[in-house]
């Protein structure tokens, strides 16, 4: 299916990066996102974040690549690039910012 990242040929942290995928179609499966990623280099994980309540797609997600310079190239490649109809946001992640408890929405 895609290349993964095994564990025995550790890669040093700092390389590794998590890239931010959003404005996903909300039937898009984490198989179809790492094959859309798969030609810029090998891929440790692929997640689509999901409601809570609903386990449905929240329309965003997260690739990670243990390569810095492949995870750029994705990003450089892959910006604004259509997929079932939407253009895609791609973006290196960052952390969460440290917040407080989080609220329920009404």
């Amino acid at each position: 299916m895609w290349r993964l990242h095994h564990c025995d040929t550790i890669t040093p942290e700092e390389s590794v990066m998590n890239i931010f995928v959003g404005n996903l179609p909300f039937t898009t499966t984490e198989e179809e996102l790492a094959l859309l990623f798969h030609p810029y280099g090998i891929i440790n994980r692929v997640r689509i974040v999901q409601d809570e309540a609903t386990g449905y797609s929240r329309g965003f997600g997260f690739v990670e690549m243990p390569d810095a310079s492949e995870a750029q190239a994705a990003i450089d490649g892959l910006q604004g690039t259509t997929l079932g109809g939407r253009a895609l946001t791609v973006t290196q992640a960052h952390p969460r910012r440290a917040e407080g408890p989080r609220r329920l929405r009404r």
